[in-house]
């Protein structure tokens, strides 16, 4: 049986802060269960290190990618190399951000190989990112 896992749970587990519940935390994601995370809790999470915890983007990225690959975790939804893919994309700079990466990642792993957005920085690998629609 899955369980899906929330937020707090994977922050507590990376960054064993509170060691109470860090200690929980590693019970729950180091057992024997399969368990699921979403795309919002990756973004939550990712959010959470780089502004509350001040961890540097290509550690968060490095601990994100290494949490997925876990065997008993599966991203609800997403293929879990595109994922790691994803996060790579924003291991180099704060250009792309965790957010649209996870969007990037939501379309690549659908098929979906075309993207509207107005952000000039969301990310263009293997996608067809428009700006507006044709004709305009």
């Amino acid at each position: 049986m899955s369980a899906h896992i929330d937020t707090s749970v994977v922050v507590r587990y990376l960054t064993g802060d509170p060691p109470s519940l860090a200690d929980q935390a590693a019970r729950i994601l180091d057992g024997e269960s399969d368990l699921l995370v979403t795309d919002v809790v990756l973004a939550e999470t990712a959010y959470v290190l780089t502004s509350v915890y001040r961890v540097p983007r290509q550690v968060v990225v490095d601990h994100l990618i290494g949490f997925i690959q876990k065997e008993n975790i599966t991203v609800s939804g997403l293929d879990k190399a595109t994922v790691i893919q994803a996060l790579l994309l924003c291991r180099p700079s704060g250009r792309v951000s965790f957010a649209d990466a996870l969007v990037w990642s939501a379309a690549r792993s659908a098929g979906v190989r075309t993207i509207y957005s107005f952000d000039e920085r969301f990310p263009s690998d293997e996608v067809e990112v428009r700006r507006a629609p044709r004709g305009t």
